[in-house]
């Protein structure tokens, strides 16, 4: 027991408080490194050197490689770390990732590697300000595991943080050129065009204003060419995109296929009212801006004009009993 105390007692006098804490974390991302390393220098799969160089000797052009390509490779050793286990959680967060705009395959891949890594480099970001840079004197003991874990938690979260923004920044500008698409698409049906070639025309005009919204047309369009069902497409777009318009719409369309009912009417009664909600929502955003101004005007107005009414005041009253106070 004695000799634990005394090492102990050297380690805090070498290390600070939190000695201990450091060299278990310093132990652990050791260890991390070891196996990571180990993993990395793991012998290939037989059968994936003989598809490689199956795929070799075929002379494929690079489009069909790309596409046979699994994803990945590095991170491919590491799916069995960076995937949830959870078919359902999977689902959900690759639906997450594509509503952002993340299509590829090794999008949940990257973002688990991207957490770890951060959360990694924030932890040692702050052990290291704390106990070597000064950063942890004066301080708590609870505070300085707070500066020490803190950074690690930001960093840890901040692909998360990253990803919930770029869904919301992504529904809005799908909603925003949505009403467009519709015109658009009433034009093209209206002209003879079919669904299939009305979707590829406006996937490829809108590319210039709203990619987002490009970029969900693109993907029907091939899913259509690849030969999937039409309705299956149509929901999948719905929710992929997240957004109730878009959803309201592919109902529209699946209802008007199941009844036979004129697409062309469809379209052209749901664009009426994506054009009204359009200029509802912008009506709405016009009556919020005076309540939001109120509170800026007040800091930027009422400070200044009390400094101008109440300020010469204060001067001669200062001054009066500058000139007072020898006398008294």
């Amino acid at each position: 027991m004695f000799i634990l105390t005394s090492i102990n007692d050297k380690i805090t006098e070498l290390l600070g408080p939190l000695g201990l804490i450091i060299i278990v974390g310093v132990l652990g991302l050791g260890l991390v490194a070891v196996t990571v390393t180990m993993m990395m220098r793991q012998p290939e799969d037989p059968l994936e050197k003989l598809k490689r160089s199956a795929t070799s000797n075929t002379g494929k052009d690079a489009k069909t490689q790309l596409r046979d390509k699994d994803g990945n490779a590095q991170l491919q050793k590491f799916a069995t770390f960076l995937e949830p286990k959870d078919v359902a959680e999977l689902s959900a967060k690759q639906l997450e990732l594509r509503q952002a705009g993340y299509q590829s395959r090794d999008a949940v891949r990257v973002f688990y590697f991207a957490q770890m890594i951060l959360g990694i480099i924030g932890l040692i970001a702050g052990v290291v300000y704390v106990n070597f840079l000064g950063g942890g004197e004066g301080l708590s003991t609870q505070k300085m595991m707070m500066y020490s874990v803190g950074p690690g938690a930001v960093g840890y979260y901040l692909p998360k943080y990253w990803v919930t923004r770029r869904v919301a920044e992504r529904k809005e500008q799908i909603e925003r050129g949505f009403p467009d698409a519709l015109d658009m698409m009433l034009v093209c049906v209206e002209a003879g065009q079919s669904m299939d070639q009305c979707i590829v025309r406006v996937a490829r005009e809108l590319r210039a204003s709203y990619r987002a919204l490009a970029d969900e047309f693109e993907v029907v369009a091939y899913e259509m060419k690849a030969g999937k069902d039409k309705v299956t497409v149509l929901n999948d777009m719905g929710t992929r995109c997240g957004v109730q318009d878009v959803s309201s719409f592919v109902t529209v369309l699946v209802q008007s296929a199941a009844f036979g009912t004129s697409i062309a009417d469809a379209l052209r009664v749901y664009a009426a009212e994506m054009r009204d909600k359009r200029v509802m929502r912008a009506e709405e955003a016009a009556n919020k801006l005076p309540t939001k101004m109120t509170l800026a005007t007040m800091m930027l107005t009422v400070p200044p004009l009390l400094i101008i009414l109440v300020g010469p005041s204060v001067h001669g009253i200062t001054q009066l009993g500058n000139m007072g106070g020898p006398g008294q």
